[in-house]
C-alpha cells in the first residue's frame, strides 16, 4: 500500500481570516503606501519646495553654541572688544588693505541680525548666506566677476550671486532679496514670480576659512545654495547698482553706513557651466 499523500503546505493551506487580521492587513497597506515617496492621497494639489534643515558639522555646531550676542553699542566698543583678540597687523588692514572691509561693517552686519561672534580669541564669525546660481540660456550661469566699491577699490569676485541671510528669513525670502538688493536695478518689479526657483536643486554646507573682508577673523559660513531662473536679464555682460543693503535699520545706524566700505557697482558676466567659474 503507497503512503498517505503529505498535508499541504502551509503557503498554500487555506487559513480562515478574522475581521481583526482584516483590519490590521487594511492598516498594515494604508501605511505601507502612504510612506511611499510616490504617495499622493491629492494629485491635483500644488507642490511646494521644501528645503531640509541642514545637517551641521560637529565643528560648526560647537561654534554656534559659543556664539556671543552680546550688545555692541558703537563701533567703537566692538573695535575695543576685537582689539586684544586679533592679530594687531592683521585688525590694521581692515579697510586699508584694498579689497576688505572696517569695523563699521562688522558692527552694521551684527546690529542687522546678519553676523554672530563665539566669544574666543580670536573670535569666530558666523555668517548664513544664500547662493544664487542664476541659470541662462545654452547651459550658462551668471557670475559677478568683480565690484566696484565706495572707497574706489576693486574687488575680484568670480563666483555666483550671493547675500548674507536675514534672521528668521527662509532661502526662498532671501534669494528674492538677493536678487532685489543685486540685480534690481536692471530688472523692473523685482516680485517673487520673476525668480523661478528650480526643483530639487537645494544644497547646504559649511565652510570654514579667514575671512577676506576681515583679515585675521576666521569665519564659518552656512551655505544654501539653489539654482533659479531670474527673468529680464541681458544676455551679454552688464552691471548693477546695489542697493539699500540696510534698510531696516534706525537712523543712527544709517548714519554710520556712510563710513562702512560699501559697494557701488556689480559686474556680471555668463559662463559655461563646465568653465569651473560657476
Amino acid at each position: 500500500m503507497s503512503p498517505p499523500p503529505p498535508p499541504p503546505s502551509s503557503l498554500t493551506k487555506p487559513h480562515p481570516t478574522s475581521l481583526s487580521d482584516l483590519i490590521f492587513s487594511a492598516f498594515s497597506l494604508f501605511v505601507f503606501y502612504s510612506s511611499s515617496p510616490n504617495f499622493n492621497p491629492n494629485p491635483n494639489r500644488r507642490r511646494f519646495f521644501k528645503f531640509p534643515i541642514m545637517p551641521l558639522t560637529t565643528t560648526a555646531v560647537n561654534k554656534l553654541s559659543t556664539t556671543n550676542r552680546h550688545h555692541f553699542a558703537t563701533p567703537q566698543s566692538l573695535s575695543d572688544w576685537l582689539r586684544p583678540r586679533l592679530p594687531s597687523d592683521s585688525f590694521a588692514a581692515w579697510g586699508t588693505k584694498p579689497g576688505t572691509k572696517n569695523v563699521h561693517n562688522l558692527w552694521l552686519e551684527l546690529a542687522d541680525g546678519e553676523t554672530s561672534l563665539a566669544d574666543s580669541t580670536p573670535p569666530v564669525r558666523t555668517v548664513e548666506v544664500v547662493v544664487v546660481r542664476v541659470r541662462g540660456s545654452g547651459n550658462r550661469f551668471l557670475i559677478e566677476s568683480h565690484q566696484e566699491l565706495s572707497n574706489g577699490d576693486v574687488r575680484n569676485r568670480s563666483r555666483p550671486l550671493s547675500e548674507k541671510m536675514k534672521p528668521g528669513e527662509t532661502v526662498e525670502q532671501a534669494v528674492v532679496r538677493a536678487v532685489k538688493e543685486e540685480l534690481g536695478s536692471i530688472i523692473e518689479n523685482v516680485e517673487s514670480d520673476v525668480v523661478r526657483i528650480v526643483a530639487d536643486s537645494y544644497t547646504n554646507k559649511v565652510e570654514e576659512r579667514v575671512s577676506v573682508s576681515y583679515p585675521g577673523l576666521p569665519a564659518c559660513y552656512i551655505l544654501h545654495t539653489v539654482d533659479a531662473y531670474v527673468d529680464g536679464l541681458p544676455e551679454g555682460e552688464f552691471w548693477t547698482e546695489e542697493g539699500d543693503e540696510y534698510e531696516g535699520l534706525g537712523e543712527k545706524e544709517h548714519e554710520r553706513c556712510e563710513l562702512a566700505v560699501s559697494c557701488k557697482k556689480h559686474y556680471w558676466k555668463w559662463v559655461d557651466e563646465g568653465s569651473g567659474s560657476s
